[in-house]
């Protein structure tokens, strides 16, 4: 009997949300500890950050457009401070 196997079981938003702020956390830490400035530190690992979560995204194969959260959704908010700390770091 083949069994359909949901690689993507939706979790809840409060989950996501935890993941994230774990995240950003950790990303400022290290960002703290870089040799080329907070900023441009920050920078480089939020749009790391945008990257894998656009990988994790395809390999589990999270669709694009959800009413539930999910990888995809979390590249847009890294994406979103990228561009935020980018134009702050510009500015400075």
């Amino acid at each position: 009997m083949a069994q359909s196997r949901n690689l993507s079981p939706t979790l809840s938003p409060a989950r996501v949300i935890a993941r994230f702020a774990v995240r950003i956390v950790l990303l400022a830490a290290f960002a703290a500890f870089g040799s080329i400035g907070f900023g441009r530190s920050l920078a480089a690992l939020l749009w790391m950050s945008v990257i894998l979560c656009i990988t994790v995204g395809f390999i589990r194969r999270e669709p694009l457009f959800r009413t539930s959260l999910n990888h995809w959704d979390e590249s847009i908010a890294f994406g979103a401070l990228f561009a935020l700390v980018h134009v702050v770091n510009d500015l400075a």
